[in-house]
């Protein structure tokens, strides 16, 4: 988003991403915090799905970008990690992660170090 941008939010309940073929590209952006991420992951996996399936096929679908914003305590609490760090380095500039920790003393892993903000 930019200044300005006009941006939709949803908070809580049922959500999902289903875009059709031929619908507009959107620029996607997901927050999560915790175990938060259960449902945003799965919607993080279609849009991969469908970013897979545009470069393979060239059927209508047209992907925007997506970045995730996900914050736990801990970096040992951040579920699906490993898989989300995967999904980056597939669709590099399709598929974004900032991870946000927020009581870590621990030195954080240098996998982990390039996508993580706070302690």
């Amino acid at each position: 988003c930019t200044l300005d941008s006009e941006v939709a939010l949803r908070v809580g309940g049922d959500f999902f991403f289903d875009p059709q073929p031929g619908d507009s590209p959107v620029k996607l952006v997901l927050i999560a915090g915790g175990v938060g991420i259960n449902p945003l992951f799965s919607i993080l996996l279609h849009i991969a799905d469908l970013h897979g399936y545009q470069e393979g096929k060239g059927n209508g679908y047209k992907m925007g970008t997506v970045k995730l914003y996900y914050s736990a305590k801990k970096t040992s609490e951040l579920l699906f990690k490993k898989n989300i760090l995967g999904l980056m380095n597939a669709f590099p500039g399709k598929i974004m992660c900032r991870f946000h920790i927020t009581q870590q003393s621990a030195q954080i892993c240098k996998e982990l170090q390039p996508h993580v903000t706070g302690k």
